[in-house]
């Protein structure tokens, strides 16, 4: 399964969104409001749960500065990557995508399918309020 956020604008620089977003403490103000859990684990994971899902572990796996980030499941029962892209519109103005990627069977999928839409869309709505 593959998802994708709207492209967001973002009134600062691609290293700035970048510096925002490798710091995992900062993906919990962008967090749904239905957010039940939000716990930092270490510099590199956290733990959050939705209502209604299970817990996940997410963990940056790997960058590419200032264009990439991307953060996997780590154990768990769901298998799957999210993917920040921030491209360069100009040198004070950026523009954020997020990409989920998963390996799910049918069921699983179609049940996932529209809260994790609505999860990477909320991130991506989220940044350009938090990031600073």
């Amino acid at each position: 399964m593959n998802l994708e956020s709207t492209r967001v604008s973002i009134e600062k620089s691609s290293q700035i969104v970048f510096n925002f977003l490798t710091d995992v403490k900062n993906f919990k103000p962008l967090m749904p409001e239905d957010t039940s859990k939000f716990e930092l684990i270490d510099d590199e994971t956290f733990l959050f749960a939705l209502s209604g899902m299970p817990e996940i572990v997410l963990k940056k796996k790997s960058f590419e500065n200032p264009n990439n980030i991307m953060l996997v499941a780590a154990g768990g029962k769901l298998d799957f990557s999210l993917t920040a892209t921030i491209e360069s519109i100009s040198e004070n103005k950026s523009e954020v995508q997020l990409k989920f990627e998963g390996n799910f069977n049918a069921m699983m999928g179609m049940m996932i399918k529209r809260p994790i839409s609505k999860f990477i869309e909320t991130l991506a709505l989220n940044i350009p309020k938090h990031c600073n």
